[in-house]
């Protein structure tokens, strides 16, 4: 599943530079993250880097984008075509 960005967002931009997909951006009032172009890092790292740069936690699964690592890994591929993924 696609990751989102809560309302808790202190608009830090910690995240930006660590996103390989280039997902996230400024949004109105907070970051917001792209989940056509989120795949949780899967191809690139073992975990989200977002996530383990995020200083307030807000960072969470995106109920209405669930998808399975077999997905999240496909869409890499579509996303980085000369790219081969680390699994």
């Amino acid at each position: 599943m696609a990751l989102m960005i809560t309302d808790e967002c202190i608009n830090c931009g910690a995240c930006v530079p660590e996103c390989p997909n280039e997902a996230i951006s400024e949004g109105e009032d907070i970051f917001i993250i792209d989940p056509d172009k989120c795949t949780e890092c899967v191809g690139w790292y073992d975990e989200p880097q977002c996530v383990q740069v995020c200083p307030v936690d807000c960072i969470v699964d995106d109920p209405d984008h669930r998808e399975t690592k077999e997905q999240l890994l496909e869409k890499f591929k579509k996303l980085h075509p000369d790219k081969e993924p680390k699994v």
